[in-house]
């Protein structure tokens, strides 16, 4: 029997169907706890080490590729390798079993949170405002260090914190992102250009332009359709949409937009609002089915399960969108200097709109006590340092959640 070049898979892997990749990922969604960059680890091991569909190379390439544009990180890598498997049916087939799990359990847990009542409901609920802090403090960290390893781009990320935190406009992350963008072409112009490989993906470049043309047209005509009168369901695809299309650096940095879209006018509270989100740690599969939770208890129609299939589509769709419209272009664009020192810029804005978000809403909603920093301290520290799993940080922080409440 003889085995495929490196790089290439045998020929009835390269014919899988939509349903074969469908039922790995489904397995995947259920399996895959710890985030974008452990999901990529699940990925490696699955795809590249097992089934051998790609090669270290060009999984490598794959994943620069959609650390680069905004949108969910894992669900872009595992979109993508549904696609080169099954064409478009194999990267909804890949997108719809890694997402389904965990948006299935928030589901449930929007339907249940509102039971939660009395001391231990509520100690409950607090204790997942509260892991939802040290997930968000760990990640701001962890993203320093990546992505502000020297005083320019530090300072673009303090800047753009600094724009969030004192400028109240809706407007307020676009305009830090675009800022970032620019000075970093300024100032992160003369470091060293990264590597390049090739990717090769089943896009033709009409079907990119589309893509592209679909993602922005969505962009700037929702809000107009929201604003002139059309049904409440436009105004709601367009808050996930928008913040969907905003988001560089992985799931966590949704969680600004999303308090501004949904807790500031009012259609969620803060303290709900933090309870889903720390739950959201808890499940696998990738964070952005936060938004799954969102769309069961908005108060705005439509909500429950209509609104959380809206959530679904709406937060999901424009990282796919700009995914595909790339893709037949990546190559000649990513390897000029111009384009990777904007995105340097926009990568340490990432970070100063994560920190903001660590600040408020995150701390100031959840942070009442000593105790309560305590327990935030604990969890931060066995993220950080000991590694932890983060659904062993969840569970720990719950129940820390009944104590406190029981003493105080």
């Amino acid at each position: 029997m003889t085995t495929a070049p490196c790089g290439r898979a045998p020929e009835r892997q390269r014919t899988a169907t939509a349903w074969a990749v469908l039922f790995i990922f489904l397995r995947l969604g259920v399996t895959c706890f710890g985030g974008p960059i452990a999901h990529i680890g699940y990925f490696r091991n699955e795809f590249v080490v097992q089934r051998r569909w790609l090669d270290e190379r060009a999984y490598a390439d794959l994943v620069g590729l959609c650390q680069f544009l905004p949108g969910p990180v894992s669900s872009q890598v595992g979109f993508s390798i549904g696609l080169m498997r099954a064409g478009y049916l194999g990267g909804v087939a890949a997108w719809t079993g890694f997402t389904l799990p965990s948006a299935f359990a928030l589901v449930l847990f929007a339907y249940s949170a509102s039971a939660l009542v009395g001391p231990i409901g509520l100690g409950l609920l607090h204790g997942l405002k509260l892991v939802a802090v040290a997930i968000v403090a760990q990640a701001v960290w962890g993203m320093a260090r990546t992505l502000c390893p020297d005083r320019g781009r530090a300072s673009i990320a303090v800047v753009a914190a600094l724009i969030i935190l004192f400028v109240t406009s809706p407007f307020a992350q676009i305009g830090a992102i675009a800022i970032g963008g620019i000075v970093g072409l300024w100032f992160c112009r003369a470091l060293p250009t990264s590597d390049i490989g090739h990717v090769a993906v089943p896009v033709s470049r009409r079907a990119g332009a589309a893509a592209l043309l679909a993602f922005v047209v969505l962009l700037f005509a929702l809000p107009i359709l929201g604003g002139h009168g059309a049904p409440g369901r436009f105004s709601l695809f367009d808050a996930f949409y928008r913040s969907g299309a905003l988001v560089f650096g992985g799931g966590h940095v949704v969680l600004p937009l999303l308090h501004e879209a949904f807790v500031t006018p009012g259609l969620v509270s803060d303290d709900v609002f933090l309870a889903g989100y720390g739950a959201a740690q808890a499940v696998p599969g990738p964070l952005f089915t936060f938004a799954a939770y969102l769309g069961v208890i908005v108060k705005q129609s439509p909500h429950g399960v209509p609104g959380a299939f809206l959530a679904l589509l709406g937060i999901f769709l424009p990282g796919i969108l700009i995914l595909i419209g790339v893709l037949p272009f990546w190559d000649s664009f990513r390897s000029r200097p111009a384009a990777q020192a904007i995105m340097r810029g926009v990568n340490a804005t990432v970070v100063g709109l994560l920190g903001a978000a660590l600040y408020t809403p995150v701390w100031t909603s959840a942070v009442k006590s000593s105790g309560d920093f305590g327990l935030v301290l604990v969890g931060f520290v066995l993220l950080t340092v000991w590694r932890a799993p983060p659904l062993f940080v969840v569970v720990l922080s719950a129940v820390g959640g009944i104590v406190l409440g029981q003493i105080t």
